[in-house]
């Protein structure tokens, strides 16, 4: 009889790679080791059960532990693998009875991201978050809604209970400060400011999202300001600051805020950890080079999710971008495979959307101009403000896009979106673009769905591409 196939991590590409294996193979066992008791959960999510939005935590579980057994997955959670052996095929696993050897036929590791913290000393302290696990996210919205509702969190099965009633039974915070001003950073300042709370957010370079580019991070700085969000831009945090363990404010170089809940929100990074003592290959981001298949260098050994890179579809060359679908195509793609039937993981544009209370806001492949000329590409970028639909038509409002194309060769390299009326979602356009490696004038050339209720004649996409055309010419 075979080995199975065992999969590390339990969330987006490690189950999904199980379950679509157990479809494609439904004699095969599968195995998941999941160190934690959350499995298939949305990260994305957790902002909008902190605001209130989502209702219970739950409703972040995209797969339940009954559901994936129900899919003959066999789910092992609090199992952490502490090692591989590639040469003996086999993972070293720690559960609460000890430690022992599994052996595979194949291995995903699926191990995802951890959040980064260390540059800011006081990260440890009660009351300061860096939400990037579920119980984190309980205990955030613990803390700021009544004793009622926080046992009712605290209730919910798989959460920490006792963890989430502590921060349940303190008094709610008044102010909260926000370290970082990228995703986690701006979602987050609407979610305090729902709750009613003096928000502040702290950002060390001098523009919100930056990967966005100037023209978003400005329109949400507004956005914002305009919600009563105080912005300390170009301004590092130096610590957090405590008392007896608990969080009371934020330190930079000149200035300090009292506070009493702080979100970190600087960054993540792959978690590789068990493949230290193997040759398994990383790539120049840290995260875990792999193949057109999510193979690693070694036999049957694969990676996918936050924790492996992917190759850029406008460069060609392999780049790290931790998000949600990324995860979830190549999991599935490496469940495909393994369970026989070969199939690619696909490339990446980075392509990201963020909501900054009315304001939407998208991005794809590449917009800054030193990462296009390091790529080897003459850059030109274009910035254009266009109605979202008929100029008539109620509901219509100003819709800004950039795009970002190679001088020489006319290919489009990257865009940018913000508005308050469906404007992210176009960004898919852009994308979609990329994708098939189209010129500016293709993109112009695009034949997009016009209706007054939904878009002007020339969608601000198309808009954004003859004005950038034009500077090419």
């Amino acid at each position: 009889m075979s080995e199975p196939f065992v999969v590390v991590g339990g969330d987006a590409a490690g189950l999904s790679a199980a379950s679509k294996y157990r479809r494609e193979n439904p004699d095969g066992d599968v195995i998941v080791f999941e160190k934690g008791d959350w499995v298939s959960y949305a990260q994305c999510g957790m902002p909008y059960f902190v605001k209130g939005e989502v209702d219970s935590i739950t409703d972040l579980l995209s797969l339940k532990p009954d559901q994936a057994e129900e899919r003959g997955i066999d789910l092992r959670r609090r199992h952490e693998v502490l090692s591989v052996n590639p040469d003996e095929q086999t993972v070293t696993v720690r559960n609460e009875d000890g430690t022992f050897e599994q052996a595979y036929g194949d291995l995903l590791i699926a191990t995802g991201a951890r959040a980064v913290s260390d540059p800011i000393p006081g990260t440890d302290l009660s009351g300061a978050f860096t939400l990037h696990s579920m119980d984190d996210t309980a205990a955030l919205r613990a803390f700021l809604v009544d004793e009622a509702e926080a046992e009712e969190i605290a209730s919910v099965e798989y959460v920490d209970g006792d963890y989430v009633r502590g921060f349940g039974a303190r008094d709610p915070p008044e102010t909260a400060a926000i370290v970082g001003g990228g995703y986690v950073g701006v979602e987050m300042a609407e979610a305090f400011s729902a709750h009613g709370l003096d928000v502040h957010l702290f950002q060390r370079p001098d523009r919100l999202l930056e990967p966005f580019g100037e023209a978003v991070a400005e329109e949400v700085a507004d956005a914002l300001r305009d919600a009563g969000v105080t912005l300390h831009l170009d301004m590092e945090v130096k610590r957090l600051a405590g008392d007896g363990g608990r969080l009371t404010g934020v330190e930079c170089a000149n200035t300090r805020l009292d506070a009493d809940v702080a979100v970190v929100g600087i960054g993540v990074a792959p978690n590789t950890d068990l493949l230290s003592d193997t040759d398994v290959e990383l790539g120049d981001s840290g995260a875990i080079a792999i193949d057109d298949h999510g193979r690693t260098n070694r036999e049957h050994v694969y990676a996918a999710g936050d924790c492996a890179e992917m190759r850029h579809a406008v460069t060609g060359e392999p780049d790290w971008t931790p998000l949600g679908l990324t995860a979830n195509r190549a999991g599935r793609a490496i469940g495909q495979t393994v369970a026989g039937d070969p199939e690619p993981v696909g490339d990446i544009a980075g392509t990201a959307v963020v909501k900054a209370f009315d304001e939407e806001c998208g991005r794809t492949g590449i917009l800054d101009h030193e990462r296009a000329r390091d790529a080897g590409f003459d850059p030109v970028s274009e910035t254009v403000t266009a109605g979202s639909r008929s100029g008539y038509y109620p509901g219509n409002a100003e819709t800004t896009v950039t795009l970002t194309a190679d001088r020489e060769t006319g290919r489009l390299l990257g865009g940018s979106i913000v508005g308050t009326d469906r404007a992210a979602i176009r960004i898919d356009t852009v994308a979609t673009a990329l994708e098939a490696g189209m010129t500016v004038a293709e993109v112009e050339r695009l034949d997009l769905a016009y209706a007054p209720p939904f878009s002007p004649v020339w969608d601000p996409v198309l808009v954004a591409a003859k004005v950038l055309r034009g500077s090419l010419d």
